[in-house]
């Protein structure tokens, strides 16, 4: 184990943070500017302006993993997604935004080669955008097969029809491919083999976009979160991605690398509200004294310090491990640190929060945002209650194990 930065990932955390410096940062008004307008469901033209220059500096799709043609390992991609998440719009400069990394990567893995023609590569181009709808207003998503939207087969097309919400990024005019799981076999004994996922192109007949769904306030425009009716809507049997009954299958190989992504990305956000926190704190005078002498905030500083490094370390091991053992081994250290993360992200942002007084509810710091988008992924792509069940059941799966081992050797 070996969480040295190569000299290949030492040269893009170079340019990264280069071209953060001196571009992004500068242009955080712009972005703020756009967002607040009334053109802030358009795409946002400082984001557009800056994806040329981060492709010519050799910063585009990062993310894509060496096992589907990419030229990082998820070890390596680490640093580099913490870089691009001090700045919560920056990583779609890069092509390395949710939801369109977690539907490529779908797409490279279980696509047919005219699916990936057809859909993925413009999406890796960033001509367009993409959603995946999954989650439903009247079931609990946390357990996938709760899932209802009905599939059915009709010749050589499928009918849908059924209700999405937290559809996110379908609020963006260039979205133009949805990935859609729902149940084509509801009667099926195995729960897992009844949902199917297929791909639906955004403007299809009987698609009806409901409305957006704010988070804390904030509608992320044009990105979005969207609840969408679908309504007798109808695509080729060709859209099947690998196949009937293995929705679920698709579900679980897409959510770990997203999964991770959400948590690298975090760990920015995290380092960002500490910089701020710090700066702060020795900036402002309170009871005749910096905010940075009062010993409750030294302990929070350090706290945050500790944590933040202690969530970074358990996230290039759960990398680490996904790539040298494969996604599916490494499903308990990618839940714990889907728990931790976030949990750590929220804690030090509202530490943050609390030494900017009144000002950091405010949008002046950034912390108010920081905090609803940290707070939103503990439930984004299952909420903490579900990984901390599914480590716990591993866990004792394991000790029970060992136990049963040492137990025999004893007796031998």
């Amino acid at each position: 184990m070996n969480f040295d930065y190569t000299p290949k990932v030492q040269e893009l955390r170079k340019k990264l943070f280069a071209f953060m410096d001196e571009h992004v940062y500068p242009n955080e008004h712009r972005w703020h500017e756009h967002a607040r307008s009334e053109r802030r469901w358009e795409p946002v033209p400082v984001i557009e302006e800056l994806k040329p220059k981060a492709r010519a500096a050799g910063l585009w799709n990062l993310w894509r993993p060496k096992t589907h043609g990419g030229a990082l390992t998820n070890l390596e991609y680490a640093p580099l997604c913490e870089i691009m998440g001090r700045v919560h719009w920056a990583p779609e400069l890069f092509n390395c935004s949710a939801p369109d990394t977690g539907n490529m990567e779908t797409l490279l893995k279980y696509g047919t080669p005219e699916q990936v023609k057809q859909w993925c590569e413009p999406l890796l181009e960033g001509r367009i955008r993409s959603a995946f709808l999954m989650t439903e207003p009247n079931v609990a998503s946390s357990d996938a097969t709760n899932i209802q939207t009905r599939i059915k087969r009709e010749g050589e097309h499928y009918v849908i029809n059924g209700t999405k919400w937290w559809s996110s990024g379908a609020g963006d005019p260039r979205c133009k491919i949805y990935i859609v799981m729902g149940k084509t076999d509801p009667d099926n004994s195995s729960r897992h083999s009844q949902q199917s996922m297929l791909l639906v192109p955004a403007g299809t007949p009987g698609i009806k976009v409901l409305r957006h769904l704010p988070v804390f306030g904030y509608d992320d425009a044009p990105h979005g979160h969207m609840e969408i009716e679908l309504k007798d809507v109808r695509v080729p049997v060709s859209n099947v991605l690998l196949g009937e009954g293995r929705g679920f299958e698709i579900a679980q190989g897409r959510l770990g690398p997203g999964r991770i992504h959400h948590c690298m990305r975090l760990l920015g956000q995290a380092e960002a509200a500490l910089e701020k926190m710090c700066r702060r704190a020795t900036e402002r005078v309170a009871f005749g004294r910096p905010v940075a002498d009062q010993g409750v905030t030294r302990e929070r500083i350090a706290e945050a310090r500790i944590m933040i490094d202690a969530a970074r370390y358990m996230v290039l091991n759960a990398a680490w491990k996904m790539d040298t053992v494969g996604n599916k081994a490494a499903k308990k250290e990618i839940a714990m640190i889907k728990v931790f993360a976030p949990n750590v992200a929220c804690k030090v942002i509202d530490w943050a929060i609390q030494v900017h007084g009144g000002g950091g509810v405010s949008d002046d710091f950034g912390l108010a945002y920081a905090y609803a988008h940290a707070r939103t992924l503990r439930f984004a792509d299952g909420p903490d209650e579900v990984h901390r069940n599914q480590i716990a059941k591993m866990e004792i799966g394991e000790q029970t194990s060992i136990a049963d081992a040492l137990s025999k050797m004893k007796r031998a």
